[in-house]
């Protein structure tokens, strides 16, 4: 009995060495007191053992997550379950440092949380170069969004206004000539304005510039019912103009989102709704149309661009549904924080 307990000790001791020399632990108490760390602890912080202890884990606050992050990964761990994820930390000497994070809740015999056990494994080099990655595909996604800014204005002021004139000379031959041939001419023209118009919109709305997201919405919400047949709903609330980068990239998600709903979903009508919250603004889009399986079924294209433009801001895309339930699209961005 007593070598069995002494061989249980040991292999706990070895475990307890293993994790040790390879990742970075800390408990706390069930209200977030650190109450062990381990050297690599002491090392990635540059804390001592005796200035982490004592604290709870806002003295590696590097701000940099929002207030809901952490509420989320509280409401986790406090309901018994574990969390995951990637946290930014700022160190004694204000380096920052990022650590893939499990946190493991140790319950106690009601089922409650009476102590937290965190594993943490550095992943700085990683994000370094997940971020020039991520800072090339912004820069690709800025020139993409340049140059169809500057197709559409070359389309609307060049090809546009010359047909335009045309038109206007045509109109004015017919109030002299009647033939035939000068009507024909005067339909062609008006239906090639018509298209070059659509074109330069799809491009690059110019409302979005001049007069922001809200008004570049309900043209496009507009036009699109004109078309298509389908009713949006749209609800909106924002405080003020956000910064272009993210207005562009909530346009262009509702657009892509709006463009797969008419090509598959099956509906008769569908709902957009854009919320400003505390740090972050949510987009809703949603059908109740036709869904898909995402076990079985790929994403497209459209999806995997509109994956890549809510990263390109910091964002985070989600993609939610079933067969014959629907799909709803929900795109969060971070506002960008006040100096």
């Amino acid at each position: 009995m007593l070598k069995d307990i002494q061989q249980t000790r040991n292999e706990l001791i070895d475990y307890k060495f293993a994790l040790d020399e390879s990742s970075i632990v800390a408990i706390t108490d069930s209200r977030g007191m650190i109450t062990y760390v381990n050297e690599q602890f002491c090392l990635i912080s540059k804390y001592t053992r005796e200035e982490l202890i004592g604290n709870d884990h806002r003295i590696v606050n590097s701000r940099y997550h929002s207030k809901s992050f952490f509420k989320d990964m509280w409401r986790t761990i406090g309901n018994g379950k574990v969390w995951k994820g990637e946290i930014r930390n700022r160190a004694k000497d204000g380096s920052f440092y990022w650590t893939d994070t499990t946190i493991v809740p140790f319950l106690n015999e009601k089922g409650k949380p009476y102590q937290y056990l965190a594993i943490r494994y550095e992943i700085t080099e990683r994000k370094r170069v997940e971020q020039e990655l991520q800072k090339m595909m912004t820069n690709i996604i800025d020139v993409q969004e340049e140059e169809r800014k500057r197709l559409s204005r070359n389309l609307h002021d060049g090809i546009g206004q010359n047909l335009y004139s045309h038109l206007i000379t045509i109109n004015r031959l017919m109030s002299e000539v009647d033939h035939p041939l000068l009507q024909q001419m005067q339909e062609e023209a008006t239906q090639l304005i018509e298209e070059i118009r659509e074109i330069s919109w799809e491009l690059r709305p110019s409302v979005l510039d001049d007069l922001g997201l809200v008004p570049a919405i309900r043209s496009f919400l507009s036009r699109y019912s004109d078309h298509y047949n389908i009713d949006v709903y749209f609800d909106c609330v924002l405080k003020d103009r956000l910064p272009i980068s993210i207005e562009l990239t909530i346009y262009r998600i509702i657009q892509e989102a709006l463009t797969n709903i008419r090509k598959y979903a099956d509906v008769s009508d569908a709902t957009v709704a854009v919320r400003e919250l505390d740090d972050i603004v949510r987009v809703l889009v949603e059908d109740k149309g036709r869904g898909f399986d995402r076990e079985i079924q790929t994403l497209g294209v459209g999806m995997f661009s509109m994956d890549e433009r809510a990263r390109a801001v910091g964002g985070e895309l989600f993609i939610l549904s079933s067969p014959g339930e629907g799909t709803k699209i929900i795109l969060e961005v971070p506002l960008p924080k006040c100096e």
